[in-house]
This record gives structure tokens, sequence and C-alpha cells, in this order.
């Protein structure tokens, strides 16, 4: 049987990604049945506006502190209920597209934002109201992805790698692979069909810091939160030693399944450098990371395909081309979109959810075994599958 199941019943399905860049959610839709990609919907991005990020970075600072979910204040649970009725909005943007009605939906994926991940003390917290996105539209919702696995053992990321397989079997160019998602934290997807096409071999793990770091150091210095185009970086001088610094944490030597916080590395490395330098040096360490996370991999892949934000700044790209030692392409060369990819995974991974298949393996997190997550929320008068 293939590491991924057996074939269903195609479903209608929305996946929503709020990510650790903290600048928006992307919605997707998708028709599948957790196996097999039937289709691709329409996909979109609706932003987040400044102060809802700035709550949502002083967010991220108070869960830090917490015990648990249960101590939250009142300021994180009314951002819970903003983040959800965002959520919402962002689906009826997505079905206005193609004229369709929450009724064409059979159901949501719904990540939420994460505020702080620590698989080491056993907890990953995402707000983000399940019950109450199914009961403003009507539709069947799975949200908390990631605690299930958390309590199995596993480090609660990445998730997306089943999705990966799955996108694969369906057409690749060759047999081994390896896909980069470059979001706040990268994180990498190593797979290989040279054994087994229909059992695919997976390593799968957080290379290190992406786009965050360089977020926040261009937000300081430009006002805007990004490296526009890489420009800032492009402008700079990499400062080696500093680099060198950051590659010295044991993080990149540890074996996998490993995951990152989005603040496990932070800017006050480069404190003191010019702007230009300091992007320029961060940018190196992301490539770095990314370069060190071959030595973990079974064998070399073939090719390199890269998704997320990061893959639109120009100096990162160039500079990573220049450090791999194959070839590198945005995953659009294989028809995949690099923007939607997560939003889209979680709608493949509610179906698993709702089905009773795995939605993380011990290759992917360290899981003890393989793990449905997901927690699935029905709003009244709704069966899964019935309308």
């Amino acid at each position: 049987m293939s590491v991924l199941g057996d074939s269903g019943e195609i479903k209608c399905v929305i996946g929503l990604m709020s990510g650790t860049a903290m600048d928006g959610i992307d919605a997707a839709m998708i028709y599948t049945d957790g196996v097999r990609i039937s289709r691709l919907g329409p996909s979109l991005t609706i932003s987040f506006p400044a102060d809802l990020r700035e709550r949502i970075k002083e967010a991220t600072k108070i869960a830090y502190g917490c015990a648990s979910a249960e101590d939250a204040p009142e300021s994180i649970k009314e951002l819970e209920r903003e983040i959800t009725d965002w959520s919402a909005h962002a689906i009826d943007e997505l079905l206005a597209v193609t004229d369709q009605t929450p009724k064409d939906i059979d159901l949501i994926g719904f990540h939420g934002q994460t505020l702080t991940h620590r698989p080491d003390r056993g907890w990953t917290w995402q707000i983000g109201d399940g019950g109450r996105l199914a009961g403003k539209l009507g539709v069947p919702v799975v949200n908390d992805f990631r605690t299930a696995d958390v309590d199995a053992g596993g480090e609660g990321a990445p998730l997306v790698p089943l999705y990966h397989a799955s996108l694969l079997a369906r057409e690749r160019k060759q047999d081994t692979v390896a896909i980069l998602n470059i979001g706040g934290v990268a994180n990498v997807t190593w797979i290989s069909f040279a054994k087994d096409e229909n059992n695919p071999e997976i390593v799968a793990f957080d290379t290190g810091p992406g786009n965050a770091m360089l977020d926040d150091w261009a937000e300081i210095h430009t006002g805007t939160p990004y490296d526009v185009d890489g420009n800032l970086a492009a402008r700079g001088i990499s400062h080696e030693q500093v680099v060198v610094g950051l590659m010295a944490s044991p993080y990149f030597d540890e074996t996998p399944p490993k995951t990152l916080d989005r603040d496990d590395f932070n800017i006050q490395a480069v404190r003191g450098l010019s702007p230009e330098d300091g992007a320029a040096t961060l940018t190196d360490f992301v490539v770095e990371s990314i370069v060190s996370a071959q030595s973990h991999f079974p064998s070399p892949p073939q090719a390199w395909y890269i998704c997320g934000g990061g893959r639109h700044n120009p100096t990162m790209m160039r500079r990573l081309r220049r450090r791999l030692p194959t070839m590198m392409s945005p995953v659009e060369v294989l028809g995949w979109r690099g923007d939607a990819m997560e939003a889209e995974a979680f709608a493949f991974l509610a179906v698993r959810s709702v089905r009773g298949l795995p939605i993380s393996i011990p290759a992917t997190t360290g899981c003890a075994e393989p793990t449905v997550g997901g927690v699935l929320h029905k709003p009244a008068g709704i069966r899964i599958g019935k309308r």
C-alpha cells in the first residue's frame, strides 16, 4: 500500500495558512481525497493591516511566557477571534473568484496563527477558533493539526511533506528531489522514489531561519516589513565572521527530524552593522543554513524546487543558486503554486484527518508512529460528505 493510503471520494476543500512571516492569510481551494490531487481551484492572499501584524508579534512574546493556552490573556483571545474572522473573510473572497458559496465546499483546513512552537516542552500553540469559523460559514472545519503529533513525541512540524509526496506522485521530473520552503522559518522535504515508486523515502526538517530575521531587520531600518527585491542586501557587504558565528549553533549538527520557533534565531548578531551590511549578512546566513542541510540527506537531490516568500527575493536566490551544486528552480516549473502550497497542504491534510489517515510519520516529525492529527468542528446540521 502507498505511504499515502488508499484513494477515496474527491472533495472540494479550502485550506488556510497564516505563517511565521505574520503578513497575512493564504487561502487555496483544491479537489482531493487526501491521497490524490484531482485538481487545483483558485488561491489568494489577504494581507494583514500593520496594526494586526504588530499585535500578532506582541502575542508571540506573551505566549512564550505562558505555561499553556489556558493561561492566555484576554488580548490573545480577542486576537484569536479577529484572526478567525479574517479567515472567514479570506474564504468569502476566494469563493467570489468562482462565484461559489460555502455550500459548494465540503471541508476547510484551518491552520491558524502560530504563537509559539516548543516541542521540547511538549507544546505547540496555534490560535484560530475552528468552531467559530465552522459556525460562521456552515462548513466543517479541521484545525489544531500539530498537537497530536507533539503528544506522540513528534516535533509537530513540518507537516507539508506528505502533500509534497502526493504532488510528486502525480507528476515528477526526477526520482530524488529537495523541496525547499523559505517562509519565516525555512524547511526542506527530501523525497526519493528511486527504490519504490509507491513508498517514497522522505526526510524533512527545518533548515534554519528563513525570512523572519531579514524581515525584522528591514522593517527596523526601512519601515517596510521585508527586503524589497533583495535590494538592501544587494547593496551591502556580508560579514563572514558573523555568518560563521551564527552557523556555530548546535542546531545545524542535530540529526533530523528537528524544528525551530520563529525567534530561535534573532538579529542581535548583526546589531551595529549598517542596514545594507546587516541585510547582506542575514541573507548569507539563510543561504549557508540551507546549504548545510544537505549533510542530512541520504543522497544528493537531482534538483531543488523552491516555494515560499523567499523565492521572490532575487538576491537570496542568486546567492543560493551559486552555493547549490545542482539545478534550482521555483516550484512553478512543476506547475505548482509557490505562494499557495502551505494553504493547499492544510486542505489536503484536513481530508486525511477526517478519513483517519496519518498527517505525520516518523520520518517527517519524529513521532513514534504515523499520527492522525487535527480536530473536527461540525456546524449544527452538517455532516461530512452530506448536504
